[in-house]
């Protein structure tokens, strides 16, 4: 239940919280549903999204008559990414592999036994994977994407410093002291052969390195100055999408929908968004990249499947694009 401090306002929207014991005797449909114990303390939260087989259902209500911004590419041209099998014409895919079991409320034994199985189950379902992979007929995954689906992710990979010097730098080691020397090279063939190193070192990600790092920015400067959005938020966007980077799924036509599906994604995750907020959220996203809503809001599961669920990201992956965000506000 929500108290207010006396003498601050009572919020306008303030909705009342009924205490539910059964849930057949009331309503909730447009609500929040929260577990709490027998002594109302918090447990967890959820919301239930309804099931509809149909894509197309409230089509026209996105539009909302909005003039759509064409990205030259058919919308079932680009609705899938690379690798990522969705169902169709009555087709059940699963993603069971992505899935892993635990018993929070388990005792401590269960804990342990629970966290045992979670390894197993991850590397089984890692085996498995890479075998139906392998032996997949349909050719939609180079090497390259499979090799970047198995190697740890490192957060400090694409931001290195190093990347736009890499030929140009000298090092030069003396008996007690080491210096480098970088000469001096016009911006663009730096940046062209920044890229070419890059493309040396993983040729199966098809964008450069100088495109992968423009977005982010447009990422960064949609989300934290035009909406409001925390460092936080921003640095779990950077993280889906350089994922979506090493694994070799993003491509020139896909770049801007996987770019605005992960900033979605991270401010659902990361923040408590309302219904207006997202709507404004689709909405600078559909100006600033030049999206169509419907690709978007199409695009936003395909993302979720390539990333394997995983939204709940470990502290080692955000903290560094976090601090990086700090030091350049």
């Amino acid at each position: 239940r929500c108290r207010t401090l006396s003498g601050s306002p009572r919020p306008k929207n303030f909705k009342k919280v009924h205490f539910i014991k059964n849930m057949r005797q009331h309503d909730t449909r447009n609500g929040r549903i929260v577990l709490i114990s027998s002594r109302r303390s918090f447990c967890s939260i959820f919301s239930v999204l309804p099931y509809r087989d149909c894509t197309q259902v409230g089509d026209m209500k996105l539009d909302g008559g909005r003039q759509c911004h064409s990205t030259g590419v058919c919308l079932k041209d680009i609705i899938g990414l690379e690798g990522v099998e969705l169902g169709a014409d009555g087709k059940t895919v699963s993603y069971t592999q992505f899935l892993f079991p635990t018993n929070a409320l388990g005792t401590r034994r269960n804990t342990i036994d629970s966290t045992s199985s979670f390894s197993q189950f991850r590397n089984a379902s890692h085996r498995s994977l890479s075998l139906g992979r392998a032996n997949s007929t349909q050719g939609s995954i180079d090497a390259g994407s499979d090799l970047g689906d198995f190697v740890e992710y490192d957060p400090n990979l694409l931001d290195d410093p190093q990347w736009p010097c890499g030929k140009h730098k000298r090092v030069l080691i003396f008996p007690s002291y080491m210096t480098t020397v970088i000469d001096y090279v016009k911006p663009s063939d730096l940046k062209k052969d920044m890229n070419e190193t890059f493309k040396e070192k993983f040729p199966h990600i098809k964008l450069t390195l100088s495109k992968i790092r423009s977005l982010k920015r447009e990422m960064r400067k949609l989300a934290q100055e035009e909406c409001g959005f925390e460092e936080p938020t921003v640095a779990m966007a950077f993280v889906y999408f350089e994922k979506l980077a090493l694994k070799g799924k993003l491509n020139k036509q896909n770049r801007k929908l996987c770019a605005g599906a992960c900033v979605l994604l991270a401010a659902k995750i990361g923040s408590d968004l309302r219904k207006h907020e997202v709507k404004h959220l689709i909405d600078k996203l559909e100006e600033k990249f030049r999206l169509n809503r419907r690709e978007l809001i199409a695009f936003e599961f395909p993302v979720l499947v390539a990333l394997e669920f995983a939204l709940h990201l470990p502290e080692h992956e955000v903290m560094p694009h976090y601090r990086r965000l700090v030091q350049n506000s």
